[in-house]
């Protein structure tokens, strides 16, 4: 009955005061669980032990009262979201289980190790990635997860199609729902338990690998919390909780990535008509067009009022290299790096982000207001240039891909103890 009211975003899309605003009036609201500094002074800071503690208080208080029920047995679920994206219905129907801490190779200060320390997963790296994670949120989610002893969030992970697996999802739905409702953002979020998990963890056997779509820094939290609780248990014996993260798994067909659009402060002091002639050394640039790309290998960039179309010649990409061939990647090697002088995204404070549904309506907001001075219009990543980064061992430039709908949490919940 509550399940509308405890869903919530992720933690990691909303900032603090975002977070306070959505749980405003809202007592059930499983942000108050993962992101719990906002039931404390607006001058905490997010990795005070205090946000730790009370993330703890208010997950027992939600079991207390009832908000929250415990399985009386394990069980995996269907999770279907339904929505309508840039016009188009989007569907997208995956399984919610648990997905082992040793399938996964995880990263420890910017190294990829297949260890990590006595007692880390052995990393058979069964569930691929493509992104790097920040230290300190990866810090911060490992200690969430282990001072609450559970998986509060889902990852959200993909996989490529197997018609065993839609096959018995098709079968499962047809029972009664768990959970049912529609969102304020308009998404339609239903889940049903299965009642014979076995099918699917067999079906899942001929699955080769899975990649992590979204919640990079908390499959990498998982698999270093269930490491650290592997390690300090001299009793260890593969059955576990911890030897286990949440997981939501969905087939790569049904996904949608909406591109990740750029904005930059300031043209290297540059005026907006050299920046633009610039550009013309850099590909084929057509003046007065739209604020959308028309096809990957091109971008779109609004600058002193205009729209201009970008394309970079055909023959000059290297489309056998994954990374190098990513409109993201050639925006920062030919125009971001080479002109503008950002050569680091991950650290330069000139360089901003707009993704998902803010759309390009955003980026010429914040060029005419003057918050920015130029914003770039990104062809989205898709699903095989993911893949393909990912089975190569590689690793994409930050904030390359958004994708929607975005799970709820606070629905599932796996304890570790």
């Amino acid at each position: 009955d509550f399940a509308s009211e405890v869903a919530c975003v992720p933690y990691d899309v909303v900032n603090t005061a975002e977070a306070r605003e959505l749980a405003a009036g809202k007592p059930r609201s499983f942000m108050h669980v993962i992101r719990s500094e906002i039931d404390l002074p607006v001058s905490t800071n997010p990795y005070d032990d205090a946000v730790y503690e009370k993330a703890v208080e208010n997950y027992e208080s939600f079991k207390r009262d009832g908000t929250l029920v415990h399985e009386k047995a394990p069980s995996i679920y269907i999770y279907r979201l339904k929505t309508t994206l840039l016009g188009k219905p989007v569907v997208q129907t995956g399984v919610a289980a648990c997905c082992s801490i040793d399938d996964y190779t995880f990263s420890t200060n910017g190294a990829t190790t297949s260890g990590g320390g006595a007692g880390a997963p052995h990393g058979h790296d069964l569930i691929k990635k493509h992104e790097t994670t920040r230290k300190d949120k990866e810090d911060d989610r490992t200690r969430h997860v282990l001072d609450m002893k559970a998986n509060a969030e889902p990852v959200f992970l993909m996989y490529r199609d197997d018609a065993g697996l839609a096959a018995l999802m098709n079968e499962a739905i047809k029972a009664a729902p768990l959970y049912d409702f529609t969102a304020r953002d308009g998404v339609t979020h239903t889940i049903w338990r299965v009642a014979d998990p076995q099918p699917f963890v067999h079906a899942f056997q001929a699955v080769p690998h899975c990649y992590v779509a979204d919640g990079h820094h908390r499959t990498a939290s998982a698999a270093r919390a269930g490491a650290r609780l592997r390690a300090e248990n001299p009793g260890h014996t593969g059955a576990e909780e911890y030897n286990w993260f949440l997981s939501v798994l969905f087939p790569a067909s049904e996904l949608t990535i909406l591109p990740y659009h750029r904005t930059v402060a300031d043209l290297n002091s540059l005026t907006p008509g050299a920046f633009v002639e610039k550009l013309r050394a850099v590909g084929r640039v057509s003046e007065k067009t739209g604020p959308n790309p028309s096809s990957s290998g091109s971008f779109n960039v609004y600058v002193a009022g205009n729209w201009y179309a970008v394309s970079f010649a055909p023959e000059s990409i290297d489309r056998a290299d994954p990374v190098a061939s990513l409109d993201c990647e050639l925006l920062s090697q030919r125009v971001l790096a080479p002109i503008l002088g950002i050569n680091d995204l991950r650290t330069d404070k000139r360089i901003d982000f707009v993704g998902g549904i803010r759309g390009t309506n955003e980026l010429k907001k914040r060029v005419d207001s003057g918050q920015a001075a130029a914003a770039f219009s990104m062809y989205p990543t898709t699903i095989p240039q993911l893949i393909a980064v990912a089975d190569a061992g590689r690793i994409m430039p930050p904030k390359s891909t958004w994708f929607e709908p975005k799970l709820r949490s606070g629905l599932l919940i796996h304890e570790l103890n």
